[in-house]
């Protein structure tokens, strides 16, 4: 047997006894012996991608919806490179990714050879851990390196406490493909009874007890862990629940779903400062949250990995692992304060999102609201999930996701095709049309790969709306040269090229019959920038308003 196909029938082998179910391929060249290997073992589910950067996000997306490490593997040279947004993005938010890129040998390093690039440590810090495997040799004592090194590999992308991306560069000398010789200088198997290094997990941590009080609030965000179980422990302390809505928390008679709007009304935010604040996540959406997280007098954040904590404002007082919320006795003033201020903001929302027609925050609303419980959302991370965290109404039933690692619009429509391959249930996924465009090649699925239950719900508003919103919109000479950046594109044309089945919705109450369907569709909404940015200036108006009629009453 060659040593290129020894080592990758050994390291597939074991990553599978380790656990492994998916891995993403983008074909090539140099990584032959472990394409061929993957397709010769049928204990994992393969995904090829012609694409490397549509495969990167197809495999993050597949990592973060089911919590388990997926390996993604290319050819040598600018394919691995291509991954590289992908690993950043998998870095910021803990998805376990084990990225497997094959490699020129050395004597071919640094001489112009063909496709080879320095690959060694490519992706810098935002990987857990890098190994250069070697050339593979066939001399006893491979084996055991090759099998406790995807162990390593596979352990220190799940985690537990700080799961991520890892970095396997694997050097394949030729022949790279069977020789017909099954001979080796030691056997190849790993024997029976599961990985060949068993790894355990510690204890939980000791939770943090800090004193009880009514006046709490629990703020929610992305890459939250153990929500449920704090969202119950607030619950019986009487603590409001501020949750972004890929936070997992925006449900339940707590949670206070227009937080946005109540802590961007100062009278309201200078009464309502807490003895205490408990962040889980990592909260970015909402200015006027991160403006008053500043302001708490204790703001505790937990994060399972003590050497990486969200603090973004800077403002964290305490880090725990974990927190023990007590139930404090008193009364109910404070979490009815939250919940009536926010009854009167939701109404006034509401009220104005039902007369805007077909607006960018009334389809988030109405979207979230038309889908059935079970279903997964996938949320852009540019204005759509901005418009769900203003304008979603708590429910429970559905689980939302976002790319707010790095919160990058590349990948969107692969990390959408990902998740929605490791969901249990019907997928969906709200986009901008430049997120879109960005990842159209993720539209492309071969005939004999699996296809996802997962409509696309594409918001066209012919460029970057999220800059009507921002200060460069007063820039009027320059402003849709180079921000506002209109494509005119026709997306039923893109939709068509791979033949993805396409709906334009007329009307904002034709929305559930437009998603229905199977397999990968798309559905079309225009909307124009300038009524979109009209909308949330009213929004923000009647909020304000209601806010401050009920502090007076």
């Amino acid at each position: 047997m060659n040593p290129a196909t020894a080592l990758a029938t050994v390291l597939v082998d074991e990553l599978v006894r380790c656990g492994l179910t998916d891995v993403v391929l983008a074909p090539g060249s140099r990584s032959a012996a472990l394409a061929l290997a993957l397709h010769a073992e049928s204990r994992v589910r393969l995904h090829v991608r012609i694409d490397e950067r549509s495969a990167s996000f197809l495999a993050l997306g597949l990592a973060r919806r089911s919590d388990r490490p997926v390996a993604l593997i290319c050819s040598s040279g600018t394919a691995a490179a291509n991954f590289h947004p992908a690993v950043i993005e998998a870095n910021e938010s803990g998805a376990p990714l084990l990225v497997l890129t094959a490699d020129r040998p050395p004597e071919l390093r640094g001489t112009g050879a063909n496709q080879t690039i320095d690959q060694v440590k490519l992706y810098g810090t935002a990987v857990r851990w890098f190994a250069e495997v070697g050339v593979p040799e066939d001399r006893p004592g491979m084996v055991a390196y090759w099998r406790s090194l995807a162990c390593r590999a596979y352990q220190r992308a799940a985690g537990p406490a700080n799961p991520g991306p890892v970095h396997l560069n694997l050097a394949f000398r030729e022949p790279m493909i069977p020789d017909g010789d099954t001979s080796w200088s030691e056997p190849l198997d790993g024997g029976a009874g599961g990985p060949w290094v068993r790894a355990r997990v510690a204890p939980p941590p000791i939770a943090l007890h800090i004193p009880p009080t009514r006046r709490g609030v629990l703020v929610v965000g992305d890459g939250a862990a153990n929500v449920r179980r704090y969202v119950a422990a607030a619950g019986m302390a009487g603590w409001p629940v501020l949750s972004e809505p890929n936070g997992g928390a925006r449900y339940g008679d707590h949670s206070i779903s227009t937080y946005h709007y109540l802590l961007g009304t100062p009278e309201f935010a200078d009464a309502h400062r807490p003895d205490v604040v408990v962040t889980l996540g990592r909260p970015g959406l909402s200015r006027p949250l991160l403006s008053w997280l500043r302001r708490a007098d204790e703001h505790i954040v937990v994060a399972p990995d003590l050497d990486r904590w969200p603090d973004p404002t800077r403002s964290a007082t305490q880090v725990a692992q974990a927190v023990e919320i007590p139930v404090a006795s008193g009364d109910d003033s404070w979490l009815h304060a939250w919940r009536q201020a926010d009854a009167a903001v939701r109404s006034a929302l509401d009220a104005v999102l039902d007369r805007s027609g077909t607006s960018e925050p009334r389809l988030a609303r109405d979207l979230v609201d038309a889908l059935p419980n079970g279903a997964l959302l996938f949320c852009g991370s540019s204005m759509p999930i901005r418009d769900l965290d203003q304008a979603m109404r708590p429910r429970r039933g559905i689980r939302l996701m976002a790319n707010r690692g790095a919160s990058g619009i590349d990948g969107l429509v692969s990390t959408a095709m990902g998740a929605a391959l490791a969901h249990n249930g019907p997928s969906y996924a709200l986009l901008g049309d430049l997120s879109f465009l960005h990842d159209q090649n993720g539209l492309i699925l071969g005939p004999r790969e699996p296809r996802p239950d997962l409509c696309l719900v594409v918001v066209n508003n012919d460029g970057g709306g999220i800059f009507s919103l921002l200060p460069q919109a007063a820039v009027r000479d320059s402003f849709e040269r180079v921000f506002g950046t209109p494509h005119g594109v026709d997306l039923a044309y893109v939709a068509a090229s791979t033949g993805t089945p396409y709906t334009l919705l007329g009307d904002i109450s034709e929305l559930p019959k437009a998603m229905r369907g199977e397999g990968p569709r798309v559905v079309e909404v225009r909307t124009d920038r300038e009524e979109n940015a009209a909308v949330h200036g009213r929004l923000r108006e009647v909020a304000q308003d209601a806010v401050r009629e009920f502090l007076s009453s």
